[in-house]
């Protein structure tokens, strides 16, 4: 493959099933905020479910960002690293920014409610691949003397890890070949 300037793309989903302290506390907040805030669109009571509310009002689809604003703080405190992708040796990927989405809830059943965090790095310059691992470098490494070497890390692909932006690098415009 050819080297690439890129930024991954991590959804990782939340719901009843968490395991995790900051799931479980992610979990939570934003199922009382969806619960506090659907109110708006549900005076009734005649939905049970979030896709049903946004389904007769178009207006309901703005829970996403309203739900938010309860764990926004939360995934501050994790200091712009994917706690939940890590590279091979173990350390936490760096991610520059975040949409939270609320997939399904419900309520009455605190059970069905499910959310995604989506978390997009910054430029990361892909080396190469190998297999199913991506030997990468932080930013944009193209302008590189030849013979210095570089920081790289391993991050293995997996479910939920995408690439969402690629643009080719030119293997005369990268020194270090």
């Amino acid at each position: 493959m050819q080297k690439a300037l890129i930024k991954l793309i991590y959804r990782h989903i939340i719901n009843s099933n968490a395991s995790s302290g900051i799931e479980k506390l992610v979990f939570d907040a934003s199922y009382s905020e969806f619960l506090l805030k659907s109110q708006a669109y549900n005076k009734d009571l005649r939905f049970q479910r979030f896709l049903q509310m946004k389904d007769a009002d178009g207006r309901a689809n703005s829970l996403h960002y309203k739900t938010s604003f309860a764990v926004i703080h939360i995934i501050e405190d994790f200091h712009n690293k994917i706690p939940f992708l890590q590279n091979t040796l173990g350390g936490n990927i760096a991610f520059d920014n975040f949409h939270f989405e609320l997939v399904e809830s419900s309520i009455s059943d605190k059970s069905v409610h499910q959310l995604a965090i989506n978390f997009i790095t910054g430029d990361l310059t892909l080396i190469e691949v190998m297999g199913d691992y991506l030997l990468l470098s932080e930013g944009d490494k193209r302008i590189l003397t030849t013979g210095n070497a570089i920081e790289t890390f391993m991050l293995k692909m997996q479910a939920g890890l995408s690439i969402m932006s690629y643009a080719g690098i030119p293997a005369s415009s990268f020194a270090a070949n």
